[in-house]
């Protein structure tokens, strides 16, 4: 699983690292002893997770434009890296309705921008760019949507994403062609990710606790939609062993799905149970019944190949995944210390990383 000796030393450049994802990584690179650049336009959020746990000091903290090619490509030849992972994106798929140009230009431009900035570096080995598992064309199926089928959607966000992953593509056939010695480049494709420390707008799990913590009763757009939920470490996990899979050798370019196992398929008014009953079982959560944009009803990811080509599975299983989001919530509300928890949180996952079988050839 997490190889802490290929990451010990290794430089790594991570853009999108004031973001929720961003944090948790970067706290999870330093803490196997990684050395990471950080590239990123300052939190989008106040309060912010990157605050919180105080990562400024720990890592090179560049603030930045992934729009701006000239500055990117100037800040990552300066720190010459083995491994690029490309988190920064716009996010939020209610704000792509709202602000559909940003959120083309960030998420598709942002990657070409991403890849293009690779294209001079020497020593770079292994190349991650972050989409999302709304890239798919949601037909309704009950199955999991595979790395192979159709991509497309309608809504802003997940469109950028679907182009992402096209010009990923390009680039993996051109630029970064394995036959030429180039770099592996994949693209990592991940449900709905929970933890503590995110704040961002529109966010179930955010707005349950803090609803909660607070004595509110929170309040649910779409119950019944069917979501795949995964701790943010365990999703965090999977892009890990991806890049180590990637600089050993050639045969893992391409795109990956990282998601939970099937007890991560959960309807929203059954996480939102599951988070009263952690609060002592009230106050309850009521239905928002006013109009809003279109969600899917019912979305999930067939995981398999990560699981017997590169090795990965989830450990934390739904259940404790939500204890430990709640747990964090309700620590910092309480002013206890965010980066302890954090901590645990981690040191509790690469514990049970190394207690898992070796990983298939």
């Amino acid at each position: 699983m997490i190889d802490a000796e290929f990451w010990k030393g290794r430089r790594v450049f991570l853009t999108g690292h004031t973001g929720f994802k961003g944090a948790w990584l970067s706290l999870l690179l330093t803490r196997l002893g990684a050395e990471v650049t950080g590239y990123a336009l300052a939190p989008p959020t106040n309060p912010s997770l990157f605050a919180i746990l105080d990562l400024g000091p720990d890592i090179d903290d560049i603030r930045g434009d992934v729009r701006d090619l000239a500055h990117l490509s100037a800040s990552m030849n300066r720190a010459d890296p083995e491994v690029v992972l490309h988190l920064a994106a716009q996010p939020i798929v209610r704000t792509s309705y709202e602000e559909p140009v940003e959120t083309f230009s960030s998420n598709v431009m942002g990657t070409v921008h991403a890849l293009e900035a690779c294209r001079t570096l020497r020593a770079l080995q292994a190349i991650v760019i972050v989409t999302s598992d709304k890239v798919y064309q949601n037909d309704g199926r009950a199955a999991g949507y595979q790395e192979s089928d159709r991509l497309g959607s309608a809504d802003p966000y997940s469109t950028s994403k679907a182009c992402a992953e096209l010009v990923t593509a390009s680039y993996r056939a051109t630029a970064f062609a394995q036959d030429r010695g180039g770099p592996a480049l994949a693209t990592a494709r991940a449900g709905n990710v929970i933890g503590g420390g995110d704040w961002s707008r529109d966010r179930l799990l955010p707005d349950l606790a803090q609803s909660l913590i607070a004595g509110r009763s929170p309040v649910i757009r779409n119950p019944m939609a069917t979501r795949p939920w995964q701790h943010v470490l365990d999703c965090l996990a999977g892009y890990l062993v991806l890049t180590q899979r990637l600089a050993a050798g050639p045969g893992f370019s391409g795109a990956w799905n990282i998601g939970p196992d099937g007890d991560g398929m959960a309807t929203v008014g059954e996480i939102s149970d599951q988070l009263v009953s952690l609060n002592g079982g009230a106050p309850r959560w009521m239905r928002d019944t006013r109009q809003h944009p279109h969600e899917e009803a019912l979305l999930w990811l067939d995981t398999s190949e990560a699981r017997r080509r590169l090795g990965w599975r989830p450990v934390v299983p739904l259940a404790e995944a939500l204890r430990w989001t709640f747990d964090w919530y309700r620590i910092h509300a309480g002013g206890g210390d965010a980066r302890a928890v954090s901590e645990r949180q981690i040191d509790e996952l690469l514990v049970r990383n190394r207690t898992q079988p070796a990983a298939a050839s």
